[in-house]
């Protein structure tokens, strides 16, 4: 096979990796003895763990999506709900900028806006790369790889490094320790969405398709062999939740609980029979690809839920065959959102509770929203001038 891939649309990823630790999901997980895990493969040792009681909690924010002058509400909205909410880990899912900043500093002062809410309370954080992080390398210089390696340089941050061979820019596994032994007893899995189809494949463009990338098999190799290898590791299979920023073509099917059909009817359908909860206010814009990710998750039965971003008006989860799929709203008030004076109705987050003395351990999901914390919702642009200083680098950290 052939890609004809225009360097200007299409930036190269990298590769993914490991580290440890997250949450857990009530619903029923495959059974059976683990297959092998590809030589070589090595489950990591937990990073984070649950508090004493048990409890855990996670947010999500995504498409935070603005260039050095960020906009003030997003900063706003991160510290309010970090603060009613007190979550244990956070993840930034995607779309952390966008393609406005033109120099390399420029690039690490809008990263800076977005990542100083939790090293100032001192969260353990990581981010996924969405499709418009490297849109401005061309003038900045400032891939992928570069942002991972600034990233990396808080002191709060626990993103991997690139797995070698693999797709995608720190693909990570992190493993949340239980309060009552040494063991993981939830995961949180990472993966790297990528950014933009190619211009082509074997001579045929994608003109008329959804030009977006998708996760490449090899990143679905990644997955079923690390999680292989946990589950040799620690006896079990280890129930998890896993973020990507761009949803899986079987969000929509999900929706209209149908493939080739998308009636109100069909919505209805889908509501009762997938438990939907939340709004859709544009089309799921996955790539033109169906990666096979989902029927891995079915296949291995520790993934209970899928949540994305990318789509900056959704907001719903379902339940799609046990195993939740679902949206967070976009976070960045300098990002596209609803029309006119709604611009900014459904800017939020989306937390998890998680709690080892709950069946399942994952208890809930819910979506917090920007106007329950009082902020000011008017449609224009309120930016942080001067940026923010760059704070010194933890010693020994990258």
């Amino acid at each position: 096979m052939t890609e004809n891939i225009s360097q200007a649309k299409f930036s190269r990823r990298a590769a993914l990796a490991t580290a440890g630790t997250l949450g857990a999901l009530g619903i029923t997980m495959a059974t059976g003895v683990a297959g092998n895990a590809a030589p070589g493969v090595k489950a990591p040792k937990p990073s984070l763990a649950f508090r004493p009681d048990g409890t855990f909690k996670v947010i999500q924010f995504n498409d935070t999506q603005d260039d050095e002058q960020t906009d003030r509400r997003t900063v706003e909205l991160m510290e309010k709900a970090l603060d009613a909410e007190k979550p244990d880990f956070v993840v930034i899912n995607g779309d952390v900028i966008n393609g406005g900043c033109d120099t390399e500093l420029e690039v690490q002062q809008a990263l800076n806006h977005v990542v100083l809410p939790m090293e100032t309370r001192q969260i353990p954080w990581a981010v996924t790369f969405g499709n418009h992080d490297e849109d401005s390398a061309a003038r900045s210089t400032m891939t992928e790889a570069k942002m991972l390696a600034f990233l990396q340089s808080y002191a709060f941050n626990v993103n991997a490094d690139n797995t070698p061979g693999v797709t995608g820019t720190s693909n990570t596994q992190l493993l949340v320790k239980s309060a009552q032994s040494k063991n993981p007893a939830f995961g949180l899995w990472l993966i790297d969405t990528g950014r933009y189809a190619p211009d082509s494949i074997n001579g045929q463009d994608f003109s008329g398709y959804p030009d977006w990338d998708w996760v490449r098999m090899d990143q679905v190799s990644w997955y079923r062999d690390l999680s292989k290898a946990t589950e040799t590791k620690y006896g079990k299979k280890i129930p998890s939740l896993m973020w990507g920023h761009i949803a899986l073509h079987e969000h929509r099917n999900m929706w209209f609980a149908s493939i080739d059909s998308r009636t109100p009817a069909d919505h209805a359908r889908g509501l009762t029979k997938h438990k939907i909860v939340g709004e859709r206010n544009e089309d799921e814009c996955p790539g033109p690809f169906n990666s096979g990710l989902f029927s891995a998750f079915l296949e291995r039965g520790d993934v209970m839920g899928y949540f994305v971003g990318h789509d900056h008006v959704n907001s719903y989860v379902g339940n799609y065959y046990g195993v939740q799929l679902g949206y967070a709203p976009g976070s960045g008030f300098g990002a596209y959102g609803l029309s006119g004076a709604e611009r900014n109705r459904l800017r939020g987050a989306r937390v998890f509770e998680l709690d080892e003395n709950h069946p399942g351990i994952y208890k809930d999901t819910r979506v917090v929203f920007a106007k329950d914390y009082g902020i000011d919702l008017t449609a224009n642009r309120q930016s942080i001038v001067p940026p923010k200083p760059i704070p010194a680098t933890k010693p020994g950290k990258k």
